[in-house]
Parts: structure tokens; sequence; C-alpha cells
């Protein structure tokens, strides 16, 4: 197997690192002041139009690990078949 970077997917604005490359570089620690408090205050912004709303529930074991063996993206499946229950069920009428 080739080790050779294949040309069509190198990005020439941000080559890959070079073992020089690696032994300049200092940790976060070490950089100036002003840098670190640059980097640090730039935090990302609040979502325009936030679509979901954070909680915290509990679901029995075997709910959970059926929706986590379908694999990444479980939890918006999981929504999805809430959004398809709720077409057809009125949560009002239901006594657990």
């Amino acid at each position: 197997m080739s080790k050779r970077p294949n040309p069509e997917m190198t990005d020439q604005d941000n080559p890959e690192w070079t073992e020089a490359d690696f032994a300049k570089a200092v940790t976060f620690d070490k950089l100036p002041a002003s840098l670190k408090k640059t980097l640090s205050s730039r935090t990302r912004g609040p979502q325009k139009a936030p679509t979901k709303q954070l909680l915290s529930v509990r679901y029995s074991p075997e709910v959970v690990a059926s929706f986590k063996a379908t694999g990444a993206g479980w939890q918006s499946r999981m929504d999805a078949a809430l959004k398809d229950w709720l077409k057809t069920h009125d949560p009002k009428k239901i006594r657990a």
C-alpha cells in the first residue's frame, strides 16, 4: 500500500504536517496570553432558531438498546418514531 498522499485529496492551502512542524508546535498553555485570550473567547453563539429542547428522560433498557443498535443517529430516529406515534395517539389519554 502506498503511503504517498493522493494529489487530488491534498489541500495546498493546508498541507499535512511534517516532523519539523510537529517539533515547532507548542501546547495551549505555552501560547502568548493575547492569543490564549482570543482563542478562549471564541464561542459558538446561540442557535438562531432552536429546533429541539434539551431534557432528561428515562427509557427502558430494551427500548434504548433497540434504537442504539441502529447505529449513529439513533436519537433522531427515536424522535421520528415518537413524532409518528403522536400522529395517531393523544398523550393526554394515555395512562402509565
